[in-house]
């Protein structure tokens, strides 16, 4: 029996590609399916952690796949699967540090901008689009910044403290 602390969310699923019963699958995580013999995901169906093998799978970009079941053979069978969370065994996650590289490890952290200073606190991670953004407590409003590397500068994992260099006026918005 597989349980949630054995494995780590990489994702979820978005809505079915085409007829056949393919999948967008929204990456938070690095996974390389490529790396394994025999792809699998994990989804929660009934209360219960079901492994689901990869008949095929595309990149559509670095983030987004587009998956193929076994035996999820519709798109009546795949919107089955839409928004749910998908996991995987850790030692198939690149790891960062000693956890998995996830946006979602960020929670938590401060962010300090080169010019404005202290932002705020990461309190949540907006994955609702292709576009993954930082939701900031900024002076009790939320600030939404792209959940980019090449925004941050470095990150200390000691003092959970993200420091970054924003582009002109993305704070004016």
């Amino acid at each position: 029996m597989i349980k949630k602390e054995d494995i780590v969310s990489v994702g979820h699923f978005a809505k079915p590609h085409g007829i056949k019963g393919d999948i967008n699958l929204i990456l938070s995580a690095d996974v390389s399916f490529d790396e394994w013999d025999e792809p699998y995901i994990i989804c929660e169906t009934d209360g219960i952690l079901v492994p689901f093998y990869l008949e095929e799978y595309r990149y559509k970009s670095d983030t987004t796949l587009f998956v193929k079941l076994e035996n999820v053979d519709s798109d009546e069978a795949a919107r089955e699967f839409t928004n749910r969370e998908v996991f995987c065994p850790p030692e198939v996650v690149a790891d960062y540090g000693d956890e998995p590289l996830t946006w979602s490890r960020f929670i938590g952290y401060r962010v300090v901008d080169t010019v404005h200073g202290l932002l705020g606190e990461i309190i949540d991670i907006d994955e609702s689009t292709l576009n993954i953004l930082f939701v900031i407590n900024h002076e009790d409003n939320e600030l939404l910044m792209p959940a980019a590397e090449e925004l941050i500068l470095s990150a200390d994992h000691g003092s959970r403290q993200l420091n970054v260099e924003l582009p002109d006026g993305l704070l004016d918005l």
